[in-house]
Formats: structure tokens, sequence, C-alpha cells
């Protein structure tokens, strides 16, 4: 599980056993878990988040998402 930021409480990193799924992101806090995709930044699951954290985590990935999306072709090598 390659950690790609911390940011605050957060941890943004990527399952290595998800090279099938479209590029996401997933940010764990305390026992909370949510998972966003990359492409259009949106949210695929949340265990535990309330809708106020989600905007602002949404918010961290929005503005890290062509560094997420990076790191993600790099360690999938999917990059043409």
């Amino acid at each position: 599980m390659p950690t790609v930021l911390r940011f605050e409480a957060y941890r943004f990193y990527f399952y290595s056993h998800e090279p099938n799924e479209p590029p996401h992101i997933h940010v764990d806090r305390d026992n909370l878990s949510a998972k966003l995709w990359l492409s259009s930044v949106s949210l695929a699951k949340n265990i535990g988040f309330s809708p106020k954290e989600l905007r602002k985590i949404q918010s961290i990935v929005e503005f890290n998402q062509q560094n997420f999306l990076d790191k993600w072709d790099e360690y999938f090598n999917t990059s043409s």
C-alpha cells in the first residue's frame, strides 16, 4: 500500500492489488476510510466520514489530482 501523501491527519494511498480499476485514491483518518475516483474527482466509497469532512477531502484530492494520477501511472506502469 504505497502512501502518496500525508496531509494533516489524512493518509492518501493506493492498494497494490487494484490495477484493473480506474485510477483512484484511498484516504484514511483513524478508523474512517474513503475511496475517490481520480479522473473526474468523485466519491466511490465512504466509511464514516461526515459530509463536511468529505468536502475537505475532495478539495485536497482535487488540488493533488494530477500528482495522484502521475503516481498511479508510475506505480501501475500505465503511462503511455
